[in-house]
């Protein structure tokens, strides 16, 4: 009850509203998923050689810098780096990214290039149908329809209308790639001790 009256609360402070089918990004750093204890084994990985030849290999507690573009099974692009202008910047293992993308840059060298296909569970979960809630149409903004995206100002999560009927609003709190396997080309950049 107390995660529905925060999520009512802060809806109510803050929303945009978009389309719904606009382009879903996807936030590859910290993880809204239950992480699982075997990331390795849920994630494929394909190597392709060092072309860069450098001689640090990516390890725990070390600083990365990578370049990646996350493809959904369907081949849908859902995040890239490049188009932004900058790295993806991380430390190996201290939590701030999904654990199958964490455990996929382990063992990469500068230059290299991996494609690394990662299941639900360590990426953003399996889709949870007691993450829908009910609220009053009195605690979204006016105006507020089916299909909309609202955003939670203290996360910037978007959070799904799934339906409006009469003073009752349906709201999907999962993650947008919840249940989705996940593919990441990723690039090694830099390596830091």
């Amino acid at each position: 009850m107390a995660l529905m009256k925060r999520f009512v609360f802060l809806l109510a402070l803050a929303v945009v509203a978009t389309a719904c089918g606009g382009e879903q990004a996807a936030d590859v750093g910290p993880s809204d998923a239950t992480t699982t204890t075997a990331a390795a084994a849920a994630t494929t990985t394909t190597a392709v050689p060092n072309p860069g030849g450098g001689d640090a290999v990516a390890q725990e507690g070390d600083s990365v810098a990578v370049h990646y573009i996350g493809t959904l099974d369907d081949g849908t692009v859902f995040d890239e780096s490049r188009p932004r202008g900058s790295t993806l910047d991380f430390v190996i293992g201290a939590g701030q990214m999904i654990a199958g993308f964490d455990e996929g840059v382990r063992g990469m060298v500068e230059g290299e290039t991996k494609t690394v296909r990662i299941e639900p569970a360590n990426a953003y979960g399996e889709y949870d149908p007691e993450m829908l809630f009910q609220v009053d149409i009195s605690q979204v903004p006016e105006g507020t329809a089916a299909g909309d995206v609202l955003v939670d100002p203290t996360t910037g999560s978007p959070v799904p209308v799934v339906s409006v009927e009469g003073d009752v609003v349906t709201l999907d709190l999962n993650h947008q790639l919840a249940g989705q396997t996940l593919t990441f080309e990723i690039e090694m950049v830099s390596i830091t001790r």
